[in-house]
């Protein structure tokens, strides 16, 4: 879409434009959160086409509103009217732009109302431009701009989420099509890209946004929910604690043993000596050591036995 090339009107005409266009903007997403869908225009369906809604009743409102001239209230009167028209078609855009079910739509129809704004106000039908095709050009803008700088906590290139979207363009495309979900080599060959290029746009998607640990989390059979820090599980962690714990056991176990089966034990387990080294360092025969390392692993089993009765 080409964007639409404007001329100056007069000065005056714009300054009360751009002096109140903050309030009234302000005050116009404000009554949105109050208003319910039924609330606007009536006659306007919420699902109206573009041609009911882009209307020459529209016309002779943008008409009124750009060129007669009303006292404040009347003017906002008037292109709240307009806004209210034109709103179904914002909502549209905005659905259609939403790249996966967690984008904040209700935000990007507030976004996309904030566009529209613009585009009432800096409209000049002398310029050649259909509406339509002015306020599609503010409204998707607003729209994409949020979704690029707003709402994602790690920034990455334009051009990127630009692939992301027309990524998510092809997959309903090919999936309809196919019947399946297409896979990244056949998103790849409609894209005339590389499969590189896809794996790093859904990748920088999957991570734009942080995941709250409180998030629930449903299993994929449909059984009970779970918070999602409980899924994030350190098993390198939990191998090492769990290992050092045992160790602080045996060590304390081992301090009542006698000083042989303790050092037959020591030998063996912590400095990874065989029973002939071990024999050869405590001058005795390997069949010495073998009945002493048999009476230190008795006595230790034992020793471990009772702390753990006692523990209950």
């Amino acid at each position: 879409m080409q964007k639409a090339s404007f001329i100056s009107p007069p000065a005056p005409y714009w300054n009360e434009c751009l002096t109140n266009f903050a309030r009234r903007a302000a005050n116009f997403i404000h009554s949105l959160s109050e208003l319910e869908d039924g609330d606007f225009v009536s006659g306007t369906p919420t699902r109206a086409s573009s041609e009911d809604i882009f209307s020459s009743d529209l016309e002779d409102l943008l008409h009124s509103y750009l060129t007669c001239d009303l006292d404040a209230q009347s003017k906002d009167k008037l292109r709240d009217q307009i806004v209210a028209r034109v709103m179904p078609y914002v909502k549209k855009i905005a659905h259609g732009l939403a790249r996966r079910s967690s984008d904040p739509v209700e935000d990007l129809i507030q976004v996309g109302n904030i566009g529209l704004l613009k585009a009432i106000d800096k409209f000049n039908p002398l310029v050649g431009s259909s509406f339509k095709t002015y306020a599609t050009y503010f409204i998707t803008g607003e729209i994409r701009h949020y979704l690029r700088d707003k709402t994602a906590m790690i920034k990455a290139p334009r051009q990127m989420y630009e692939l992301y979207y027309r990524i998510n363009q092809i997959v309903h495309k090919l999936t309809e099509h196919l019947g399946r979900t297409p896979t990244d080599l056949e998103i790849a060959e409609e894209l005339q890209c590389p499969v590189t290029k896809i794996t790093q746009a859904q990748d920088i998607e999957r991570r734009r946004l942080p995941v709250s640990l409180d998030q629930y989390l449903v299993n994929d059979n449909g059984g009970n929910e779970t918070m999602y820090v409980e899924r994030l599980v350190d098993h390198t962690q939990t191998e090492f604690r769990e290992t050092h714990e045992n160790r602080l056991v045996i060590e304390r176990a081992m301090t009542g043993l006698k000083p042989d089966l303790r050092d037959v034990i020591t030998m063996t387990y912590y400095e990874d000596l065989s029973q002939t080294e071990i024999a050869e360092r405590l001058g005795i025969s390997q069949m010495q050591v073998s009945r002493r390392l048999r009476k230190a692993l008795d006595l230790l089993s034992q020793t471990l036995k009772a702390d753990q009765g006692a523990s209950r």
